[in-house]
């Protein structure tokens, strides 16, 4: 993975850079069997050194201790320390995302290794590859080579591992009384009409599920080109989704604030499914407004004669028809309640297009990060503040198939967060009822200390 020359432009180096890399990366890899235990233990200390070697001395050697472990790759992918030092190199760096990048050459070199646990770190820098990534896009001047290198890397083996299928969904039959109940054959029975015309019942087929297509077969790509980009992208969040299990809570707390910062829709109206906020009316709430509920038609004309004159500017006002939603302030909310549920690292990130192909992924991997028993309380509230600004920006772009998961996933996060306020409720009862039963002594214990009192 060389720089390219001088002479040709920055964006043809870049192109051809990144097409070469391709190439390298369709190159079948996977035919030699998997590595031994102590051949796969040598490779992820061999690359744990070398990556230390690409960053600052302030913590390279915290990253090296790692390689002294009994499994150094799995302890390299579970150090949050060790993720911080490399995303902080990677967007910071004076070479970032171009082809001379050391961190993209180590990520780009180590996911075309045989050991599938070198291969889930690089998997856990997507998130951050793929924001900064589509936030230089609109710069012509910024490098691009590496970022691409390293995803085409990704792509190209997730386009193997299909082997040309497309994955495929199997939706139950809904018409029957639930998932597990298969009807039973029913007996062929005879009526006659007659002793000599027997006439049988024809048995009808039992119903099949419906199958649908989840992504479309993937075809070979050499460049991530600008028609391409969305789909290229989308199949490399499905291998990330298909480890999802594996990946650190850092990564996927990055990847919720990402995607948040994708929708990019912080309107008030992403809380329009809570009930804390869906009651909030600013004309409502205004000084102006009677205590009592008044049912106004648009075509009644207001009462303007028992009206103060000052008022009678703002009942007009409130009958006018405007452009967009009220409540929405031009899809901006200045930031506010941002701080709820998302950590403290500072993505950079924009607000993107969000083609079907790219966000069905992204929904997949934001319903594992709200609903999964084992993930952290961080990861959760970060999923949480995505899927709404996701929602939002369905609900204003009117994307049908987004709006409906989005707004399932929103209603069983709610769901989920009232269970287990109840849950904890429930047990913090049971506690204080135990604990009341310790201290207060029975009727029975009461009258054995009276007798032996006396």
């Amino acid at each position: 993975m060389a720089a390219s020359g001088g002479s040709p432009s920055p964006t043809t180096s870049s192109a051809t850079s990144a097409s070469s890399l391709a190439t390298l990366a369709l190159t079948p890899n996977g035919t030699n069997p998997p590595p031994s235990w102590w051949e796969s233990v040598t490779k992820a200390r061999s690359a744990i050194l070398s990556l230390s070697s690409l960053l600052p001395s302030s913590v390279a050697a915290t990253v090296s201790s790692l390689a002294d472990s009994d499994r150094p790759a799995l302890s390299l992918l579970s150090s949050s320390a060790a993720y911080g030092s490399v995303s902080l190199s990677l967007s910071s760096s004076s070479v970032s995302g171009s082809g001379s990048d050391p961190i993209c050459h180590w990520l780009y070199d180590t996911y075309l290794s045989s050991d599938p646990d070198l291969r889930l770190i690089v998997l856990s820098f997507l998130p951050l590859i793929s924001s900064l990534y589509l936030s230089r896009l609109p710069s012509p001047s910024s490098p691009l080579s590496g970022f691409e290198a390293v995803i085409l890397a990704i792509y190209s083996s997730e386009v193997k591992s299909r082997g040309g299928r497309p994955l495929l969904v199997s939706v139950p039959d809904l018409s029957l009384p639930s998932l597990y109940h298969t009807p039973p054959k029913p007996a062929a029975v005879n009526h006659p009409k007659s002793p000599r015309s027997p006439t049988k019942i024809k048995l009808m087929p039992p119903p099949q599920p419906s199958v649908s297509v989840l992504s479309a077969p993937l075809e070979p790509q050499i460049a991530v080109k600008s028609t391409k980009r969305a789909s290229i992208l989308g199949a490399c969040f499905d291998a990330y989704y298909s480890k999802i299990s594996q990946m650190p809570s850092c990564s996927k707390v990055d990847l919720c604030e990402i995607i948040a910062t994708w929708a990019g829709q912080f309107c008030p109206c992403r809380f329009e499914l809570d009930e804390d906020r869906h009651n909030f009316d600013p004309l409502l709430s205004s000084p102006s407004s009677s205590s009592s509920m008044e049912v106004k038609h648009l075509g009644d004309k207001p009462d303007t004669c028992s009206l103060p004159v000052d008022n009678v500017s703002k009942e007009i006002g409130a009958l006018q028809i405007t452009e967009g939603d009220r409540h929405c302030n031009q899809g901006e909310d200045n930031g506010s309640d941002m701080s709820v549920g998302t950590g403290t690292r500072s993505k950079a990130g924009t607000r993107v297009p969000l083609p079907w192909e790219l966000l069905q992924p992204l929904l997949r991997i934001l319903g594992h990060c709200l609903l999964a028993p084992l993930n952290s309380t961080e990861v959760k509230d970060a999923a949480s503040v995505a899927i709404r600004c996701v929602y939002a920006r369905a609900s204003h772009e009117l994307m049908p198939q987004a709006i409906l998961a989005s707004r399932s996933l929103i209603q069983l996060d709610k769901s989920a967060r009232d269970a287990a306020k109840a849950t904890s409720m429930s047990v913090g009862a049971q506690n204080s009822t135990a604990g009341s039963n310790v201290t207060t002594p029975t009727k029975q214990r009461l009258q054995e200390v009276m007798m032996g009192s006396k």
